[in-house]
């Protein structure tokens, strides 16, 4: 996980430049391939990198002066990030596998063989 906003950002532009990547690679590469299919699973891809990013940039609502002490405040504003964090990230894995599951749907199944048979080499 991510640990701070920057990072975080970093991350989902970074993992979502990966897949994209890969999926652009097949999209012109490989003959049989379902185009649309994998021009959905981009898109599904790219949405997801931009929400998370959008989500991420929230703030904590409440000053310190609402606590009693310095210390209550920087450990509720530490358990707001964490579970907000956690719950973006889940959201983002989640949408970001519904694009590789499209697109691995849209290769054909001899390339896929080929592509196990090279991973397990």
């Amino acid at each position: 996980m991510a640990v701070n906003k920057r990072e975080f950002k970093k991350y989902a532009d970074a993992l979502g430049a990966s897949v994209i990547e890969e999926m652009i690679h097949y999209y012109y590469n490989v003959e049989g391939v379902d185009k649309d299919k994998i021009a959905k699973g981009m898109e599904t891809v790219l949405g997801a990198v931009a929400k998370a990013k959008n989500n991420a940039n929230v703030f904590f609502d409440r000053g310190a002066r609402s606590f009693e002490s310095l210390e209550d405040y920087s450990k509720a504003k530490r358990a707001f990030f964490r579970q907000l964090f956690k719950k973006i990230e889940n959201e983002f894995d989640a949408e970001v596998n519904e694009g590789i599951k499209l697109f691995n749907e849209a290769i054909p199944e001899n390339v896929r063989i080929q592509n196990k048979a090279i991973a397990a080499e």
